[in-house]
């Protein structure tokens, strides 16, 4: 059992108040992702701007606390981003924008990143799709 005193004050936050939640109605990308060992689910939502960045990011995430305080965080991180640099988010710079993350939880650092990324190759694909 993880105690509460292992969290940062951020990861409480993000938790207790997450940013983001819910769909985006008609999302240009969407990314799911899952951990079966753990049971958690991540599905991330992006709109893409006419300047190619993200314009909006919302997320649904079932999940411990940490898995939602990442999902939480990976949007405010993203949002205003070009693809290009949202790709790079990593779970390392999660963790770290979150203040940190006790070491058996740092696999939701990682769903986070992917389902974010996983949105974003949604969107090139459907692009892709649309140009062919």
């Amino acid at each position: 059992m993880v105690e509460i005193a292992q969290y940062s004050e951020t990861v409480m936050d993000h938790f207790m108040n997450p940013r983001n939640v819910g769909e985006i109605e008609n999302p240009d990308g969407v990314g799911e992702v899952g951990n079966p060992v753990c049971g958690d689910m991540m599905t991330f939502y992006i709109k893409v701007g006419d300047d190619g960045r993200l314009s909006d990011v919302k997320f649904k995430t079932f999940g411990c606390g940490a898995a939602i305080a990442v999902s939480s965080m990976v949007s405010e991180m993203a949002i205003g981003k070009t693809l290009d640099e949202a790709m790079q988010i990593t779970r390392e710079g999660v963790a770290e924008q979150l203040g940190g993350l006790p070491a058996n939880k740092m696999h939701c650092s990682n769903l986070g990143a992917d389902a974010l990324h996983k949105a974003i190759q949604d969107y090139l694909s459907r692009q892709t799709a649309k140009e062919g």
